[in-house]
């Protein structure tokens, strides 16, 4: 049963040029400091860098795999920090903040070498089979 305090495990995620690319192109953002290095260079960055669609995706994603395919995203709500850049490592963590019912409100931080890429909230509404027994509701 999900509860207020439960720490979600770790999920690293290497951040590769090709997820970049693959995530800006599927989300539809053609921006070219998403795929062209020279193009994010001359804008001053060092290298092409993840869109917060990808971002967006990549936290859905380790929410629900957490709590499993019938879990359902109610809100996702998160702000960027430090870029993404190929060759990063970025690591999700997530800590319950709240469960009301089947409601969930998750604490995420998604973090690089550089500090906190993303930092946020998820509401999730759980699957049946999360829902509290009244003992532990009480």
């Amino acid at each position: 049963m999900t509860h207020a305090g439960e720490e979600l495990p770790p999920l690293r995620i290497p951040v590769t040029r090709t997820l970049i690319v693959a995530g800006a192109i599927a989300s539809r953002d053609y921006q070219d400091v998403h795929h062209d290095a020279e193009a994010a260079r001359a804008k001053g960055s060092p290298d092409i860098f993840m869109n917060i669609l990808t971002t967006n995706g990549l936290v859905g994603r380790y929410i629900t795999d957490h709590f499993g395919p019938e879990a359902r995203l109610r809100k996702v709500a998160i702000r960027l920090g430090v870029p993404n850049y190929p060759g990063d490592e970025m690591v999700l963590t997530g800590t319950v903040t709240e469960v009301s019912g089947r409601v969930a409100e998750v604490r995420v931080t998604g973090a690089n070498d550089l500090g906190h890429h993303v930092t946020g909230t998820v509401t999730v509404e759980l699957p049946e089979s999360a829902q509290q027994s009244p003992e532990e509701s009480a």
